[in-house]
């Protein structure tokens, strides 16, 4: 598949789906205002939608696509020259359709793996479809057994690194979030490798903003994550900018870490939790004082975004090798 030769070529059809939540939405906006004809899919289960906002604009074409049913994400793909994949496994709850899972957990996991699984099919089938991004987290980067503390290179965490799936599982009741992300991304780069889609994935840190809560499921782990040096944030609005830089820019490929803020210091962590207090609907305990953390050493890095994020606002678009 073939990525555009030039950016000032003409903007073309791209799909972004889910398009509700708060990256959805950021995204939808950010592509309309490059001139790009957005058809923005939302699942069943949000209450928020495009047309809201979008309602008059002529690039906006609005679709329904449950991530479970292939052919409502084949019909909202059709055309397109590029996907921005979005999922947030909803709860039971929220979807008569997954009552038949065990339970939330294993629904969840299950779910993740069979959208990735139709979105990317989905895309070897359409014809105009030059790269999919992929969004996934860092919880699909972080989550192994612990090497030994004087290891310093195992120690440190890059696009490379994939979270271990008999470690998710054997705490799958605190990382099913980090095994549901591990297991979609790599049905999805199995599938891309194997249909020849032009594949890139963002894996994003836990975005901030209204309507986070600490029950978000990313937290489950953060004491750990804390302790490790990998519990980082990311704003949407960052996070929507690498998602058009993954795209746009013809040098993107792989995996890139994407986070603009990393929890390290114990001022940090109790403004995070202060954070999370606050948007809260029922009380909460108060964050831990300051002085019960100490100083964590980063392990994580964004070098290789941040070179991408160079390449795509300056123009210059040099070999990936």
């Amino acid at each position: 598949m073939r990525m555009r030769e030039s950016n000032e070529e003409e903007k073309k059809s791209v799909c972004v789906m889910d398009a509700s939540g708060p990256l959805g939405h950021a995204l939808v906006a950010r592509l309309l205002r490059r001139g790009y004809t957005v058809h923005a899919a939302t699942y069943p289960h949000h209450h928020h939608h495009p047309e809201e906002e979008y309602q008059q604009h002529p690039r906006l074409k609005l679709f329904r696509a449950d991530p479970l049913d292939y052919h409502a994400i084949a019909d909202a793909v059709h055309g397109c020259s590029g996907l921005f994949a979005i999922f947030n496994t909803p709860s039971s709850s929220q979807s008569q359709s997954h009552s038949c899972f065990l339970d939330e957990e294993e629904g969840m996991v299950e779910a993740e793996v069979r959208a990735a699984h139709n979105i990317l099919e989905a895309c070897a089938q359409t014809d105009t479809m030059e790269r999919v991004v992929f969004n996934s987290s860092v919880t699909a980067v972080v989550w192994r057994p612990q090497p030994e503390e004087d290891d310093d290179a195992a120690l440190q965490l890059d696009e490379n690194t994939w979270s271990d799936l008999t470690f998710c599982r054997r705490f799958k009741a605190r990382l099913w979030h980090a095994l549901a992300k591990t297991l979609s991304e790599r049905t999805a780069w199995a599938l891309a490798m194997d249909r020849g889609v032009d594949m890139v994935a963002i894996n994003a840190g836990l975005l901030t903003g209204p309507g986070l809560t600490a029950g978000h499921p990313y937290l489950k782990g953060a004491p750990d994550m804390y302790d490790h040096g990998v519990l980082v944030t990311v704003d949407v609005d960052f996070l929507a900018d690498a998602h058009i830089a993954a795209y746009e820019c013809p040098t993107a490929y792989g995996r890139y870490l994407c986070f603009n803020n990393a929890i390290c210091r114990p001022e940090d962590a109790a403004k995070l939790a202060q954070m999370l207090i606050s948007s809260a609907a029922a009380p909460r305990p108060p964050a831990p004082p300051s002085d019960e953390l100490k100083v964590i050493p980063q392990r994580i890095h964004t070098k290789k975004l941040n070179k991408l994020m160079l390449d795509f606002t300056s123009g210059v678009y040099g070999d990936i090798n």
